[in-house]
Protein backbone atom coordinates (compact mmCIF):
# COMPACT_ATOMS: atom_id res chain seq x y z
CA UNK A 1 0.00 0.00 0.00
CA UNK A 2 2.89 2.23 0.64
CA UNK A 3 3.88 1.92 -2.40
CA UNK A 4 0.79 2.27 -4.48
CA UNK A 5 0.42 5.53 -2.23
CA UNK A 6 3.90 6.73 -3.61
CA UNK A 7 2.72 6.12 -7.02
CA UNK A 8 -0.63 7.94 -7.34
CA UNK A 9 1.61 10.70 -5.15
CA UNK A 10 3.92 10.89 -8.25
CA UNK A 11 2.03 9.55 -11.31
CA UNK A 12 -1.43 11.33 -10.19
CA UNK A 13 -4.45 9.68 -11.16
CA UNK A 14 -7.32 10.46 -13.76
CA UNK A 15 -11.36 11.11 -13.07
CA UNK A 16 -12.30 7.27 -13.65
CA UNK A 17 -9.16 6.36 -11.45
CA UNK A 18 -10.13 8.64 -8.60
CA UNK A 19 -13.68 7.21 -8.60
CA UNK A 20 -12.34 3.78 -8.69
CA UNK A 21 -10.41 4.37 -5.13
CA UNK A 22 -13.23 6.37 -4.20
CA UNK A 23 -15.95 3.35 -4.38
CA UNK A 24 -13.44 0.95 -3.06
CA UNK A 25 -13.03 2.58 -0.04
CA UNK A 26 -16.39 4.00 0.45
CA UNK A 27 -17.68 0.40 0.14
CA UNK A 28 -15.06 -1.03 2.18
CA UNK A 29 -17.83 -0.50 5.00
CA UNK A 30 -21.02 0.11 6.27
CA UNK A 31 -22.98 3.19 4.13
CA UNK A 32 -25.47 4.92 5.81
CA UNK A 33 -28.63 6.47 3.73
CA UNK A 34 -30.43 8.85 5.98
CA UNK A 35 -32.87 10.12 2.78
CA UNK A 36 -33.15 13.29 4.66
CA UNK A 37 -32.81 16.62 2.80
CA UNK A 38 -31.48 17.87 6.16
CA UNK A 39 -29.09 15.83 6.73
CA UNK A 40 -25.83 17.74 5.75
CA UNK A 41 -22.00 18.16 6.92
CA UNK A 42 -18.94 20.07 6.35
CA UNK A 43 -15.37 19.22 5.75
CA UNK A 44 -12.21 21.02 5.69
CA UNK A 45 -8.85 20.30 4.03
CA UNK A 46 -7.42 21.09 7.05
CA UNK A 47 -5.01 24.18 8.14
CA UNK A 48 -3.46 26.00 11.61
CA UNK A 49 -5.89 27.21 13.95
CA UNK A 50 -9.08 25.46 12.17
CA UNK A 51 -11.58 24.60 14.71
CA UNK A 52 -14.38 25.60 12.53
CA UNK A 53 -16.31 23.01 13.27
CA UNK A 54 -17.03 22.96 16.63
CA UNK A 55 -18.92 26.10 15.79
CA UNK A 56 -20.43 25.70 12.75
CA UNK A 57 -21.75 22.30 13.55
CA UNK A 58 -23.64 23.60 16.86
CA UNK A 59 -24.95 26.85 14.45
CA UNK A 60 -26.35 24.80 11.65
CA UNK A 61 -28.49 22.21 13.96
CA UNK A 62 -29.57 25.29 15.91
CA UNK A 63 -31.06 26.23 12.42
CA UNK A 64 -32.74 22.72 12.01
CA UNK A 65 -29.84 21.44 9.74
CA UNK A 66 -28.88 17.35 11.08
CA UNK A 67 -25.24 17.20 10.83
CA UNK A 68 -23.52 13.73 11.81
CA UNK A 69 -19.49 14.80 11.57
CA UNK A 70 -17.18 11.84 11.31
CA UNK A 71 -14.10 13.78 11.63
CA UNK A 72 -10.30 12.67 11.64
CA UNK A 73 -7.45 12.91 13.81
CA UNK A 74 -4.25 15.27 13.81
CA UNK A 75 -2.35 14.26 10.47
CA UNK A 76 0.65 16.26 9.68
CA UNK A 77 1.48 19.66 10.56
CA UNK A 78 -2.74 20.37 11.07
CA UNK A 79 -4.39 19.31 14.41
CA UNK A 80 -7.48 16.24 14.18
CA UNK A 81 -10.81 17.63 15.20
CA UNK A 82 -11.28 14.34 17.33
CA UNK A 83 -7.96 15.40 19.01
CA UNK A 84 -9.56 18.93 20.17
CA UNK A 85 -12.77 17.92 20.91
CA UNK A 86 -11.47 14.99 23.31
CA UNK A 87 -10.06 18.06 25.45
CA UNK A 88 -13.72 18.25 26.97
CA UNK A 89 -12.96 15.67 29.85
CA UNK A 90 -15.45 12.50 28.97
CA UNK A 91 -16.29 13.48 25.62
CA UNK A 92 -16.85 9.89 23.87
CA UNK A 93 -15.55 10.19 20.32
CA UNK A 94 -16.08 6.24 19.83
CA UNK A 95 -19.87 5.68 19.11
CA UNK A 96 -21.66 2.64 17.84
CA UNK A 97 -23.20 3.69 14.44
CA UNK A 98 -27.06 2.67 16.05
CA UNK A 99 -26.15 5.57 19.07
CA UNK A 100 -24.69 7.79 16.00
CA UNK A 101 -28.11 7.31 14.41
CA UNK A 102 -30.10 8.24 17.37
CA UNK A 103 -28.36 11.24 18.29
CA UNK A 104 -28.27 12.74 15.50
CA UNK A 105 -32.18 12.60 15.08
CA UNK A 106 -32.71 13.72 18.70
CA UNK A 107 -30.28 16.50 18.61
CA UNK A 108 -29.59 17.23 15.39
CA UNK A 109 -25.89 16.81 15.92
CA UNK A 110 -23.53 14.56 16.60
CA UNK A 111 -19.32 14.63 16.57
CA UNK A 112 -17.51 11.13 16.66
CA UNK A 113 -14.15 9.58 14.92
CA UNK A 114 -13.70 7.11 11.99
CA UNK A 115 -15.38 4.01 13.23
CA UNK A 116 -14.44 0.08 12.12
CA UNK A 117 -17.65 0.29 10.34
CA UNK A 118 -17.20 3.60 8.21
CA UNK A 119 -14.76 3.30 5.19
CA UNK A 120 -12.42 1.06 7.40
CA UNK A 121 -9.81 1.10 4.65
CA UNK A 122 -9.41 4.98 4.48
CA UNK A 123 -8.42 4.55 8.02
CA UNK A 124 -5.73 2.59 7.42
CA UNK A 125 -4.48 4.45 4.30
CA UNK A 126 -4.90 8.07 6.13
CA UNK A 127 -2.79 6.61 8.95
CA UNK A 128 -0.11 5.36 6.29
CA UNK A 129 -0.12 8.91 4.42
CA UNK A 130 1.08 10.61 7.36
CA UNK A 131 4.01 8.35 7.33
CA UNK A 132 5.01 7.99 4.05
CA UNK A 133 5.00 11.64 2.99
CA UNK A 134 2.21 11.66 0.49
CA UNK A 135 -0.94 13.78 2.43
CA UNK A 136 -0.79 16.22 -0.64
CA UNK A 137 -2.08 14.44 -3.45
CA UNK A 138 -5.55 15.98 -4.97
CA UNK A 139 -6.55 12.54 -5.72
CA UNK A 140 -5.84 10.65 -2.82
CA UNK A 141 -7.21 13.55 -0.69
CA UNK A 142 -10.59 13.52 -2.59
CA UNK A 143 -10.70 10.03 -2.08
CA UNK A 144 -10.20 10.33 2.02
CA UNK A 145 -12.75 12.90 2.05
CA UNK A 146 -15.66 11.81 0.02
CA UNK A 147 -15.27 7.87 0.80
CA UNK A 148 -16.18 9.34 4.73
CA UNK A 149 -18.54 12.10 3.29
CA UNK A 150 -20.77 9.56 1.31
CA UNK A 151 -20.61 6.95 3.78
CA UNK A 152 -22.07 9.20 6.39
CA UNK A 153 -25.57 9.00 4.11
CA UNK A 154 -25.99 12.87 3.81
CA UNK A 155 -28.02 14.87 0.75
CA UNK A 156 -25.22 17.78 0.58
CA UNK A 157 -21.38 18.21 1.65
CA UNK A 158 -20.18 22.16 2.37
CA UNK A 159 -16.38 21.58 1.38
CA UNK A 160 -13.58 24.66 2.66
CA UNK A 161 -10.51 24.12 0.51
CA UNK A 162 -7.94 25.63 2.36
CA UNK A 163 -5.36 27.86 -0.36
CA UNK A 164 -1.90 29.18 0.79
CA UNK A 165 1.55 29.04 2.86
CA UNK A 166 -0.22 26.94 5.86
CA UNK A 167 -2.43 24.89 3.48
CA UNK A 168 -2.04 21.16 1.46
CA UNK A 169 -3.11 23.10 -1.63
CA UNK A 170 -0.17 25.68 -1.52
CA UNK A 171 -2.02 27.73 -4.76
CA UNK A 172 -5.23 28.93 -5.91
CA UNK A 173 -4.93 26.49 -8.95
CA UNK A 174 -4.52 23.41 -6.97
CA UNK A 175 -7.14 24.44 -4.67
CA UNK A 176 -9.64 24.54 -7.51
CA UNK A 177 -8.67 21.52 -9.08
CA UNK A 178 -9.28 19.80 -5.76
CA UNK A 179 -12.51 21.41 -5.74
CA UNK A 180 -14.19 20.14 -9.04
CA UNK A 181 -12.18 16.95 -8.33
CA UNK A 182 -14.50 16.94 -4.57
CA UNK A 183 -17.23 18.29 -6.90
CA UNK A 184 -17.10 15.79 -9.41
CA UNK A 185 -17.33 12.81 -7.08
CA UNK A 186 -20.15 14.60 -4.84
CA UNK A 187 -22.01 14.92 -8.18
CA UNK A 188 -21.64 11.09 -9.20
CA UNK A 189 -23.58 10.16 -6.42
CA UNK A 190 -26.39 12.89 -6.24
CA UNK A 191 -25.13 15.24 -3.34
CA UNK A 192 -25.31 18.83 -3.77
CA UNK A 193 -22.06 20.29 -3.16
CA UNK A 194 -20.71 23.59 -1.98
CA UNK A 195 -16.66 24.50 -1.69
CA UNK A 196 -15.32 27.06 -0.57
CA UNK A 197 -11.71 28.09 -1.54
CA UNK A 198 -10.40 30.10 1.64
CA UNK A 199 -7.10 31.62 2.26
CA UNK A 200 -4.43 29.83 4.74
CA UNK A 201 -1.75 31.84 4.45
CA UNK A 202 -1.83 32.52 8.28
CA UNK A 203 -3.52 30.47 10.90
CA UNK A 204 -7.30 30.97 11.59
CA UNK A 205 -8.19 32.76 14.27
CA UNK A 206 -5.65 33.50 17.36
CA UNK A 207 -5.42 29.97 18.87
CA UNK A 208 -3.22 26.84 18.21
CA UNK A 209 -3.31 23.56 20.32
CA UNK A 210 -6.18 21.35 21.30
CA UNK A 211 -7.26 23.23 24.86
CA UNK A 212 -6.67 26.68 23.38
CA UNK A 213 -8.51 26.17 20.19
CA UNK A 214 -11.24 24.49 21.93
CA UNK A 215 -11.40 27.48 24.51
CA UNK A 216 -11.54 30.01 21.09
CA UNK A 217 -14.07 28.01 19.83
CA UNK A 218 -16.70 28.57 22.70
CA UNK A 219 -15.29 32.08 23.06
CA UNK A 220 -16.87 32.30 19.15
CA UNK A 221 -20.07 30.61 20.23
CA UNK A 222 -20.75 33.38 23.03
CA UNK A 223 -19.75 36.12 19.68
CA UNK A 224 -16.35 37.05 21.07
CA UNK A 225 -14.35 35.04 18.81
CA UNK A 226 -11.77 36.16 16.66
CA UNK A 227 -13.24 38.06 13.24
CA UNK A 228 -12.06 36.05 10.56
CA UNK A 229 -13.14 32.72 12.70
CA UNK A 230 -16.54 34.36 13.13
CA UNK A 231 -16.73 35.68 9.62
CA UNK A 232 -15.37 31.74 7.95
CA UNK A 233 -17.97 30.16 10.37
CA UNK A 234 -20.96 32.15 9.20
CA UNK A 235 -20.31 31.27 5.71
CA UNK A 236 -20.10 27.73 6.31
CA UNK A 237 -22.67 27.02 8.55
CA UNK A 238 -24.67 29.83 6.00
CA UNK A 239 -24.21 27.09 3.40
CA UNK A 240 -25.19 24.30 5.27
CA UNK A 241 -28.63 25.93 5.91
CA UNK A 242 -28.79 26.87 2.52
CA UNK A 243 -28.20 23.09 0.80
CA UNK A 244 -30.79 21.58 3.53
CA UNK A 245 -33.18 23.49 2.07
CA UNK A 246 -33.41 25.97 5.05
CA UNK A 247 -32.94 29.14 3.53
CA UNK A 248 -33.44 30.29 0.10
CA UNK A 249 -30.30 31.53 -0.91
CA UNK A 250 -26.47 31.19 0.94
CA UNK A 251 -27.17 34.98 1.71
CA UNK A 252 -30.16 34.10 3.82
CA UNK A 253 -28.38 31.25 5.91
CA UNK A 254 -26.19 33.68 6.54
CA UNK A 255 -28.58 35.90 8.35
CA UNK A 256 -30.05 32.65 10.09
CA UNK A 257 -26.83 31.58 11.26
CA UNK A 258 -25.74 34.99 12.60
CA UNK A 259 -29.41 34.70 14.56
CA UNK A 260 -28.84 31.96 16.23
CA UNK A 261 -25.05 33.06 17.51
CA UNK A 262 -26.52 36.73 18.87
CA UNK A 263 -29.14 34.99 20.45
CA UNK A 264 -27.26 32.01 22.22
CA UNK A 265 -29.31 28.90 20.34
CA UNK A 266 -25.70 28.12 18.74
CA UNK A 267 -24.37 27.62 22.24
CA UNK A 268 -26.94 25.87 24.10
CA UNK A 269 -26.48 23.50 21.05
CA UNK A 270 -23.19 22.93 21.68
CA UNK A 271 -24.14 22.22 25.20
CA UNK A 272 -26.37 19.59 23.87
CA UNK A 273 -23.88 17.81 21.80
CA UNK A 274 -21.48 18.12 25.35
CA UNK A 275 -24.09 16.27 26.99
CA UNK A 276 -25.54 13.75 25.54
CA UNK A 277 -21.77 12.23 24.53
CA UNK A 278 -20.75 11.96 28.04
CA UNK A 279 -18.50 15.52 28.23
CA UNK A 280 -18.91 17.62 31.66
CA UNK A 281 -20.92 20.86 30.02
CA UNK A 282 -18.89 22.97 33.10
CA UNK A 283 -16.08 23.25 30.28
CA UNK A 284 -17.82 25.76 28.86
CA UNK A 285 -18.07 28.58 32.01
CA UNK A 286 -15.00 27.44 33.90
CA UNK A 287 -12.40 27.34 31.26
CA UNK A 288 -9.34 26.58 34.32
CA UNK A 289 -11.35 22.65 33.61
CA UNK A 290 -9.55 22.45 30.87
CA UNK A 291 -5.60 20.80 30.56
CA UNK A 292 -3.50 24.06 29.54
CA UNK A 293 -0.35 23.97 30.13
CA UNK A 294 0.71 26.34 33.14
CA UNK A 295 4.47 28.06 31.75
CA UNK A 296 3.69 30.76 29.16
CA UNK A 297 6.81 32.22 27.35
CA UNK A 298 6.19 35.33 25.35
CA UNK A 299 7.80 36.17 21.75
CA UNK A 300 8.68 39.34 21.50
CA UNK A 301 8.47 41.62 18.34
CA UNK A 302 12.37 42.24 17.17
CA UNK A 303 11.77 45.65 15.80
CA UNK A 304 9.13 47.69 14.65
CA UNK A 305 7.32 47.13 11.20
CA UNK A 306 4.35 45.50 9.84
CA UNK A 307 3.82 41.29 9.84
CA UNK A 308 4.78 40.41 6.16
CA UNK A 309 3.85 36.36 6.50
CA UNK A 310 3.16 33.78 9.36
CA UNK A 311 4.45 30.16 8.28
CA UNK A 312 1.58 28.32 9.62
CA UNK A 313 3.02 24.89 8.57
CA UNK A 314 6.30 25.12 10.60
CA UNK A 315 4.12 26.68 13.58
CA UNK A 316 2.22 23.59 13.08
CA UNK A 317 5.16 21.05 13.34
CA UNK A 318 6.46 23.35 16.27
CA UNK A 319 2.80 22.60 18.04
CA UNK A 320 3.86 19.27 17.28
CA UNK A 321 7.31 19.33 18.65
CA UNK A 322 5.50 20.40 22.02
CA UNK A 323 3.45 17.21 22.00
CA UNK A 324 0.47 18.95 20.70
CA UNK A 325 0.33 16.60 17.63
CA UNK A 326 1.64 12.80 16.80
CA UNK A 327 5.28 12.35 14.57
CA UNK A 328 3.65 8.29 14.19
CA UNK A 329 0.17 7.12 14.68
CA UNK A 330 0.52 5.84 18.11
CA UNK A 331 2.04 8.96 20.10
CA UNK A 332 -0.02 9.94 22.17
CA UNK A 333 -1.72 14.05 22.42
CA UNK A 334 -0.67 16.74 25.00
CA UNK A 335 -3.89 18.83 24.89
CA UNK A 336 -2.30 21.98 27.11
CA UNK A 337 0.47 22.82 24.78
CA UNK A 338 0.40 25.62 21.97
CA UNK A 339 0.61 28.85 20.73
CA UNK A 340 -1.41 32.28 20.96
CA UNK A 341 -0.79 34.17 18.20
CA UNK A 342 -1.24 38.15 18.79
CA UNK A 343 -1.23 39.58 14.93
CA UNK A 344 -2.52 39.49 12.12
CA UNK A 345 -0.76 39.92 8.12
CA UNK A 346 -0.52 43.27 7.24
CA UNK A 347 -0.98 44.30 11.04
CA UNK A 348 1.51 46.92 12.28
CA UNK A 349 3.62 45.46 15.39
CA UNK A 350 5.80 47.59 17.71
CA UNK A 351 9.59 46.65 18.77
CA UNK A 352 9.06 44.69 21.75
CA UNK A 353 5.32 44.00 21.40
CA UNK A 354 4.11 40.11 21.76
CA UNK A 355 4.00 38.29 18.51
CA UNK A 356 3.15 35.14 20.27
CA UNK A 357 2.81 33.28 23.61
CA UNK A 358 3.61 29.99 23.69
CA UNK A 359 2.18 27.40 26.07
CA UNK A 360 4.71 24.31 27.31
CA UNK A 361 6.23 22.50 30.42
CA UNK A 362 8.93 23.65 32.67
CA UNK A 363 11.06 20.70 31.49
CA UNK A 364 10.78 22.32 27.81
CA UNK A 365 12.66 25.18 27.92
CA UNK A 366 15.54 24.22 25.86
CA UNK A 367 12.73 23.42 23.34
CA UNK A 368 11.28 26.25 23.77
CA UNK A 369 13.84 28.53 23.25
CA UNK A 370 14.43 26.50 19.71
CA UNK A 371 11.35 27.10 19.00
CA UNK A 372 11.72 30.93 20.12
CA UNK A 373 14.48 31.49 17.68
CA UNK A 374 12.85 29.51 14.68
CA UNK A 375 9.41 31.80 15.35
CA UNK A 376 12.09 34.35 15.17
CA UNK A 377 13.97 33.76 12.21
CA UNK A 378 11.71 31.85 9.50
CA UNK A 379 8.13 31.48 10.64
CA UNK A 380 6.93 35.49 11.44
CA UNK A 381 8.85 37.61 9.13
CA UNK A 382 8.62 41.37 9.99
CA UNK A 383 8.44 44.39 6.89
CA UNK A 384 9.32 47.86 7.10
CA UNK A 385 6.99 48.72 4.82
CA UNK A 386 3.23 47.42 4.22
CA UNK A 387 2.83 44.14 2.92
CA UNK A 388 1.08 44.91 -1.37
CA UNK A 389 -1.00 41.94 -1.17
CA UNK A 390 -3.25 39.70 1.47
CA UNK A 391 -5.26 37.80 0.55
CA UNK A 392 -9.64 37.79 0.99
CA UNK A 393 -10.48 35.33 3.60
CA UNK A 394 -12.74 34.03 0.99
CA UNK A 395 -11.45 33.14 -2.27
CA UNK A 396 -14.05 31.52 -4.56
CA UNK A 397 -17.09 29.37 -3.66
CA UNK A 398 -19.30 27.44 -5.86
CA UNK A 399 -22.57 25.24 -5.51
CA UNK A 400 -23.26 22.50 -7.87
CA UNK A 401 -26.90 20.67 -7.62
CA UNK A 402 -27.58 17.21 -8.15
CA UNK A 403 -29.56 16.30 -11.19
Amino acid sequence: MAALLMAIYIKGFDTKETAALTDAMLYSGEVLDFKDKSVIDKHSTGGIGDKTSFIIAPIAAACGVKVPMIAGRGLGHTGGTVDKIESIKGFNTSLEMNDFKELLYKNGLVMIGQTKDIAPADKKIYALRDVTATIESIPLITASIMSKKLAEGTSGIVMDIKCGSGAFMKNIKDAKALAKSISNTALRFNKNIMTLITDMNQPLGFAIGNSLEIIESIETLKNNGPKDLTELCIQLAGGMIYLAGIAKTHNEGMKKAKEVLNNGLALKKFRELIISQGGDPKYIDDYSLFNVAFEKTEVLSPQNGYIKSIDGVKIGLQCVELGGGRKTTSDKIDFSVGFIIHTKLGEKIKKDSPLITIYHHKEQLELVQSIKKELLESIIKISNTVPKKINPLLIDIKTSWSK
